[in-house]
């Protein structure tokens, strides 16, 4: 696993977006997938809003996605070896990079035709322990035509990322804005935040 972390640090030095194309394997993302699916037909996930636990706007105007949250707690085995994965980066990031990551957050999300995520930053105005966005992607077969890009929004220039299968996007929450274009058909993701104290 250490090559794919090198290729997604490496490539946030270089671009301030760190992107790499498997750091999900296939059968890991399969899986994942699968839970995604039966959490959306047993009705399990919920309108996406913005903002925190005190204040959460629902503006379908900005957001249309559906999230459920992880939690080791579930005690799903897919859950939990995805969990290791991150404890996994997180011990390499901050050994190799000082970055003092002390905890994190993921919720599944899942945009059904048409949805969108208007152009935004990942960080709270009176909370800044969001230090890293990451998203992992879990659509199988997607082409351009499928749109559904991650537009990020560089200073001199717009980069669009296709949401491909096991690909995962690194970027500091608070520096980048970004937002999701819409989708042509379901796109479906795990999306987080690396949190410092």
């Amino acid at each position: 696993m250490e090559l794919i972390f090198n290729e997604l640090i490496g490539s946030y030095l270089a671009d301030q977006v760190g992107v790499a194309k498997d750091f999900l394997n296939k059968a890991l993302a399969a899986h994942l997938t699968q839970n995604l699916r039966d959490l959306y037909r047993g009705r399990q996930l919920i309108s996406a809003g913005t903002g925190n636990d005190q204040i959460v706007n629902h503006d379908k105007l900005l957001r249309s996605d559906k999230i459920y949250w992880l939690d080791r707690l579930h005690k799903d085995p897919y859950e939990n070896d995805f969990f290791d994965l991150v404890d996994l980066f997180v011990a390499f990031l901050n050994r190799t990079c000082y970055a003092g990551i002390t905890g994190y957050e993921f919720h599944y999300a899942l945009y059904e035709k048409g949805s969108f995520y208007g152009r935004h930053l990942d960080r709270f105005k009176h909370n800044g322990n969001r230090a890293y966005s990451m998203i992992m992607y879990l659509n199988k077969d997607w082409v351009i035509a499928d749109g559904g890009e991650l537009r990020i929004y560089h200073p001199d220039r717009l980069q669009d990322i296709e949401p491909l299968n096991g690909k995962s996007i690194f970027f500091k929450s608070a520096e980048l804005e970004h937002e999701v274009l819409p989708a042509n058909k379901p796109r479906m993701s795990i999306t987080g935040w690396l949190k410092t104290n």
